[in-house]
């Protein structure tokens, strides 16, 4: 009996799935760019369906998702993007404090930001594709709001996860420097 208890834990312990590598987008300092608005509200980016899930998207080709099997992201994906692009552009805005509209700051801001992120994977050669409509609006006033395309490709270092994740920073990083121009209204 004991035997077959030992062989029952043996073979339980064996067939567990190992715990999964956990990843986060990570801010990159960029060139201070001048004063923007004191105060600016970052709302949570929309995202496009296939990217609003906890694995790591890797790429998005010949119709078909290539999910990284047992990476994850440390958070959802949404709130990372919004999270660590207001602090990009934090550090490209000096004298401008940018918030998310999901943490727990709620004053009327000076510009609001509005992203809807359509592409964030890699093409079939492995280069990071970001893609997003922005749309910033000064006060309350939408009918003046400033709107446009943003595309970035950054090429990862190598094919690891961990060079993967870099590159997606560095696209948003990117992606921060040409928002930043717009609340400058540049």
């Amino acid at each position: 009996m004991r035997r077959r208890v030992l062989l029952a834990g043996l073979l339980l312990a064996s067939c567990s799935s190992p715990e999964p590598a956990y990843y986060t987008l990570a801010a990159v300092r960029g060139t201070p760019q001048g004063r923007g608005p004191a105060l600016v509200e970052l709302r949570r980016p929309g995202l496009a369906g296939y990217l609003d899930r906890p694995e790591i998207v890797r790429s998005n080709t010949q119709y078909q998702l290539r999910v990284g099997s047992g990476e994850r992201w440390g958070e959802p994906f949404g709130d990372m993007v919004s999270r660590v692009l207001a602090e990009d552009l934090n550090s490209r805005l000096p004298g401008t404090s940018v918030f998310t509209s999901t943490g727990a700051i709620s004053v009327d801001a000076g510009a609001t930001i509005e992203m809807d992120v359509q592409r964030f994977d890699a093409d079939p050669s492995g280069t990071v594709q970001f893609l997003a409509q922005v749309a910033v609006s000064r006060g309350r006033n939408r009918a003046n709001a400033t709107a446009r395309a943003i595309r970035v490709t950054v090429t990862p270092a190598s094919g690891s996860t961990a060079d993967y994740v870099a590159a997606m920073s560095n696209a948003l990083g990117q992606a921060a420097d040409q928002i930043a121009a717009m609340l400058r209204g540049r």
